[in-house]
């Protein structure tokens, strides 16, 4: 995701107070996890993008 590992995604996230661990946002990615509200939400947040984006509606 926009350049950032696994590790660096979960150590940003954990600045919001979201703790997502590497391995979860792993299951995430290959679709064996669903993404919480919170966790899309901080993401978009570390990427600097709308959550429009993310869904792709933009």
């Amino acid at each position: 995701m926009a350049g950032l590992s696994q590790k660096q995604l979960s150590e940003k996230l954990e600045l919001l107070a979201v703790y997502t661990c590497r391995g979860s946002i792993s299951r995430v990615e290959n679709g064996q996890r669903a993404i919480t509200d919170i966790e899309i939400d901080a993401i978009s947040k570390v990427l600097n993008v709308s959550l429009d984006y993310l869904f792709g509606r933009e």
